[in-house]
């Protein structure tokens, strides 16, 4: 996450691209393996092992863990957590919430992907609103790069997208948004989830952005905790948080961290993807 500001975005060869690309490969297949392993009992420190053990046998590295003193390699926010909370011996219970954002590194190349799912059953119909909303709001973002011609146009399509379905039910996590990402997790332009003053740069091939709307139920209101991580919901929501590393290419846009590039999501918008190089 990260503050606005400008400076020079790092555009990205087509070769960097692809590099990009298998690292978002396999930061979707870990996630594949943690929706798997989630169910009521297991620990978001077991969670967390499983993850850094995956990418490790993968040849890559763990981007989060040591990011600023980061002492984890996921991060996973439940409940009225928001983003970057810690793993570590929190039981997840029934019902619960939880979102896991991940990033890792091939060949000097990053990826970075949140998902948010719902622990076992019963769950709460405001719960699988959250859940469903916030991952159609990032789609209604993905989809709006395609044809952007300013960064800024990801979040006022984000922000009209929520307040349409959901109105105040729903509030951004505002103060924290996307960001580009390439040889560093964390680069050039920020992508907030709602409308800004500055409309940002402009849309150019070679541009890398994770885009990743934060919702919350009722009032956004948060407060950051004493670890200096951990943002939690001060209003009594719950909340939700997905995420996707894309690229833009002379050929349209391609999500590095989906497992198939965006193509499905994006041809129910009428969008083609760009040529995927793992299928070259």
């Amino acid at each position: 996450m990260s503050m606005l500001r400008r400076e020079r975005v790092e555009l990205k060869t087509p070769e960097q691209i692809a590099v990009m690309r298998r690292s978002g490969m396999l930061l979707s297949q870990v996630h594949d393996m943690l929706q798997e392993a989630i169910r009521p009992g297991i620990t978001t420190g077991e969670l967390d092992a499983r993850a850094e053990t995956m990418i490790r046998e993968h040849g890559a590295t763990p981007n989060f863990l040591g990011y600023h003193g980061f002492p984890a390699s996921l991060c996973i926010s439940v409940n009225d957590v928001v983003v970057h909370g810690i793993p570590g011996d929190q039981v997840l219970e029934q019902g619960d919430v939880v979102s896991i954002d991940a990033g890792l590194i091939i060949e000097g190349w990053h990826s970075d992907a949140a998902r948010t799912h719902i622990v076992g059953a019963p769950r709460r119909q405001a719960d699988e609103d959250l859940v469903r909303i916030t991952r159609e709001a990032l789609w209604v973002g993905i989809a709006a790069l395609a044809t952007a011609d300013r960064v800024g146009d990801i979040g006022a399509a984000i922000e009209d997208f929520v307040n349409a379905a959901a109105g105040d039910a729903l509030s951004h996590l505002e103060d924290f948004g996307g960001h580009g990402i390439g040889s560093a997790m964390h680069q050039p332009p920020d992508v907030m989830n709602y409308r800004t003053r500055s409309r940002g740069p402009k849309v150019r091939p070679g541009m890398c952005l994770a885009i990743e709307p934060m919702l919350i139920q009722g009032p956004g209101d948060w407060q950051l905790e004493d670890d200096d991580w951990t943002v939690r919901a001060t209003g009594g929501g719950r909340a939700a948080h997905w995420e996707h590393s894309v690229a833009v290419t002379e050929h349209g846009i391609l999500v590095l961290t989906a497992a198939d590039g965006g193509r499905e999501e994006l041809a129910a918008r009428g969008i083609t993807t760009a040529p995927d190089p793992l299928l070259a």
